[in-house]
Order: C-alpha cells, then sequence, then structure tokens
C-alpha cells in the first residue's frame, strides 16, 4: 500500500476470519439471495409497468421503493462477495468515499418514500375525497424530493469526510464503508462529524417516524369506524404490509446514521451481510 503522513490510497476490509469453505459458501448463499432480490424487485417493477390496474400512487411508490431497493443492495452486496472469496480484501479511497455516499443516499430515500407511501395511505383512508390530489404530478415531485433530500444529506456527509486526513491506521472494521467504520481511521477530531451524524438520524429517522406513526394511528382510528368488514379488512391488509416494509427498512437508515457504541459497532460488522441481504429479500416478498 502507497501512503505518506498526510493521506492513504486504500483500506483493508477486515470482515471477519472464516474457512475458505465457509467463505464460498456464504458467497454462493449471498449471490442467491441477491438475484433473488434483483428479479423479485424486477417483477415487481414490470407488473406496475404492464397492469395498467396498478397505476396508483401507492404502486408509484412502490416502483421507487423497488429501484431504491436494488440500487442500496447493488451498491454494497457485489463487493461484499468479492471480498469472501479474496484474500486481498482491499479497497482504494474514491471507491470507499462514493461507496459510502450511494449506501447512505439510497438508505436516506428509501427512509423518505415509505414516509410519502404513509401519507398516501393517510389521506387515501382517512380523506378519500380528497384523495384525487395526489396526481402523477404530485408523486413525482415527492419521490424526486425524496431522492434530492436523500442524495444531499449523503454529500454533505461525504464533504466532512474529505476535509479529514488519513494518515494510518488503514483497516475498516466492517464488511464496506460504512461511515462510522471509516471515521474511526482520521487522524483529526471527528467531533464535527459525529454530530451531523447525530443530527441526520433526529432528520431522517426522529422526524419521519413520527409522521408515520400519527398517520397510522390516524388509519387505526379510522378503520375502527369503518362500518363495512370488507373494507376495514382490505384497509388492514394494505398498513400492515406497510408496517411490516418499515419494520424490516427502519435499521438500513438506522445502522447507517445512529452512532452506535464499540461494541455495538462490532456486532454490527458480523450481522450486516444478513441483514443486507435478507431485508431486501423481505420487503420484495
Amino acid at each position: 500500500m502507497t501512503e505518506n503522513q498526510t493521506w492513504v490510497t486504500e483500506f483493508i476490509l477486515l470482515g471477519f476470519p472464516l474457512s475458505l469453505s465457509i467463505q464460498m459458501l456464504l458467497s454462493g448463499l449471498f449471490s442467491l439471495f441477491y438475484i433473488f432480490t434483483l428479479l423479485g424487485n424486477g417483477a415487481v417493477l414490470g407488473l406496475i409497468w404492464l397492469d395498467s390496474r396498478l397505476h396508483t400512487s401507492m404502486h408509484f411508490f412502490l416502483s421507487h421503493l423497488a429501484i431504491v431497493d436494488i440500487s442500496y443492495a447493488s451498491s454494497n452486496v457485489p463487493k461484499m462477495m468479492t471480498n469472501l472469496l479474496n484474500k486481498r480484501k482491499t479497497v482504494s479511497f474514491v471507491p470507499c468515499i462514493m461507496q459510502t455516499f450511494l449506501y447512505m443516499a439510497f438508505a436516506h430515500t428509501e427512509c423518505l418514500i415509505l414516509v410519502m407511501m404513509s401519507c398516501d395511505r393517510y389521506v387515501a383512508i382517512c380523506h378519500p375525497l380528497k384523495y384525487s390530489v395526489m396526481k402523477w404530478r404530485v408523486c413525482t415531485v415527492l419521490a424526486v424530493t425524496s431522492r434530492a433530500c436523500g442524495s444531499l444529506l449523503a454529500l454533505v456527509h461525504v464533504v466532512l469526510i474529505l476535509r479529514l486526513p488519513f494518515c494510518g491506521p488503514h483497516e475498516i472494521n466492517h464488511f464496506f464503508c460504512e461511515i462510522l467504520s471509516v471515521l474511526r481511521l482520521a487522524c483529526a477530531d471527528t467531533w464535527l462529524n459525529q454530530v451531523v451524524i447525530f443530527s441526520a438520524s433526529m432528520f431522517i429517522l426522529g422526524g419521519p417516524l413520527c409522521l408515520v406513526l400519527v398517520s397510522y394511528l390516524s388509519i387505526l382510528a379510522a378503520m375502527l369506524r369503518i362500518q363495512s368488514g370488507e373494507g376495514s379488512r382490505k384497509a388492514f391488509s394494505t398498513c400492515s404490509s406497510h408496517l411490516c416494509m418499515w419494520g424490516s427498512s427502519l435499521a438500513v437508515p438506522l445502522s447507517c446514521t445512529w452512532p452506535p457504541s464499540p461494541a455495538i459497532l462490532r456486532s454490527s460488522r458480523r450481522s450486516f451481510p444478513c441483514f443486507t441481504v435478507f431485508s431486501t429479500r423481505c420487503r420484495t416478498l
């Protein structure tokens, strides 16, 4: 590795030590589930595109969520599978920073799109006469805004990382360039980065989570007032699927924005590969 007193050109991804046979087995399993994720989300996109009955605002946001899922998994799973088979688990500085940006941008965007979906269900169930306001133009603006906000927040984190000197060590205690693991290698005070990460976690998690809770509590109250048993079951089925997606997706932005303790960080390094692959697969189902 080439480095000087102020800069490193590549990092080593530690992951965790495994025998070669187990690494090959895990690589095969992750490859299989990664393919299932691509095919599942691709099928969702295809069905929404081909079936005119699915050209609704709810399925519009669902299609964007499928695209984000594909992009999120593709930003870190292929590299993770490659490192399982390679003895030299290195990544250059620029690709590492790009991976950090993409991972956080997709995680933030996913969280915001789920908020838009909960707001869409709130309007549809609690104010059905006003549901016509959720037109394609409004939905497009909301989807673009979610992507822009997610990318902007990720860009802020990356800019703050680039101002830091990295003079060693160069071993990232993770399977990919996770932001908190990268910050631990900086040769300067990362107080500002930690403050921004905490503030972003409150914005991207605290605020949207409160909106989702308020939306679904209002939906629950409206469901209790529905006289028709069929209508109540339909509303419950739709909202329960959204809550399951929220439950499986919440830890994604949480893991990249909420500063954990060192013990939790070491634990997440071991559990992240399974969580990344299985959570995107569960959301597809």
